[in-house]
């Protein structure tokens, strides 16, 4: 599903927003969300409307590219159609695919590791020899600046129970252990054997060893045999996509009031924002974020770090 955007220039960008979605909403099913967002959606697509200071920004999303540029074409007319005191000019980005999509630019990415306590020698060690082990695997393991926000979380809720899934050669379990309060434990979950080994040995050099209890098991089966009781204060999600409602449903259950969960790459590249992506973990992941959005039981904020971060705030 390719999309395309705009940013009209205009004093005026509430008001265009109101008359386009009053308008169409004739022919088309039409709303305006409490932030004055504006949705209209057509047979072939749909035009997200946002004001943006001086500008009005238009996001437009369809099944294919001739549908994109229909929607285009019937926003572009309506809105020059009401622009009565003013030249408007609008002019459309090229149409982007989902896994197209640039979620970081590598310069902002750089300035932010660049500006976030730097990791020590340790961790550089840990990188170096991931990168040398794995090879393009290397790409499962986090990034500096999501490390330093996991220790900076998990101190942050005082954590003495953790609960990490998907290990792969330990980073993200180093910057929860040292974290946690005295006395903490992480639960640390996984099926690998091979890669925990590299795991293990960091684990001991970071003198973190003794707080983590590593289990070696499909995650669904070690959250199962916990305690049904909200004791969890922390957790951190980083493993097969396919099985996140399941992780996040057994996590959530045993997450105390006020506990957090991280999800980690919960934009599969760009993949979950585009429909046209069907594959299982994309749908997995589509419908798990479209679930704790409505969840009553916690409070949520997603963050384009990344691959995307969700963080999940229990009530």
């Amino acid at each position: 599903m390719p999309s395309s955007t705009a940013h009209v220039a205009t004093d005026r960008p509430e008001r265009y927003i109101r008359q386009l979605v009053s308008h169409m909403g004739h022919k088309a099913t039409t709303e305006i969300a409490g932030d004055g967002r504006g949705v209209i959606t057509l047979s072939g697509g749909r035009c997200v409307l946002a004001p943006d200071g001086d500008h009005l920004m238009m996001i437009a999303t369809a099944v294919d590219a001739d549908a994109l540029a229909g929607v285009q074409d019937v926003v572009t007319r309506h809105l020059l159609r009401f622009a009565t005191r003013e030249e408007l000019k609008v002019e459309w980005t090229p149409p982007l695919k989902g896994d197209d999509t640039q979620i970081v630019d590598p310069v902002i990415a750089d300035y932010v590791l660049t500006h976030s306590t730097p990791a020590d020698e340790l961790l550089h060690d840990l990188v170096a020899e991931t990168r040398e082990a794995t090879g393009s695997a290397a790409t499962m393991q986090i990034s500096h600046d999501e490390g330093a926000l996991l220790t900076m979380l998990t101190r942050m809720t005082g954590a003495r129970l953790a609960v990490e899934v998907g290990v792969f050669t330990g980073y993200s379990s180093i910057c929860i252990a040292r974290g946690l309060a005295d006395g903490g434990r992480l639960l640390a979950c996984d099926v690998s054997t091979e890669w925990t080994t590299v795991a293990r040995r960091y684990w001991e050099r970071a003198g973190v060893a003794d707080r983590i209890d590593l289990a070696i098991a499909p995650a669904t089966e070690t959250l199962r045999a916990l305690p049904a009781t909200p004791t969890i204060d922390f957790a951190f999600v980083d493993a097969d996509k396919v099985s996140y409602p399941a992780y996040y449903e057994e996590i959530v259950q045993r997450l105390r009031p006020g506990g957090l969960a991280v999800l980690d790459n919960v934009f599969l590249g760009g993949r979950v924002l585009d429909p046209a992506f069907q594959e299982e973990h994309h749908v997995a992941m589509r419908d798990l974020n479209d679930l704790i959005v409505t969840d009553d039981r916690v409070e949520s904020v997603m963050l384009p770090v990344r691959d995307g971060v969700t963080i999940v705030r229990k009530r």
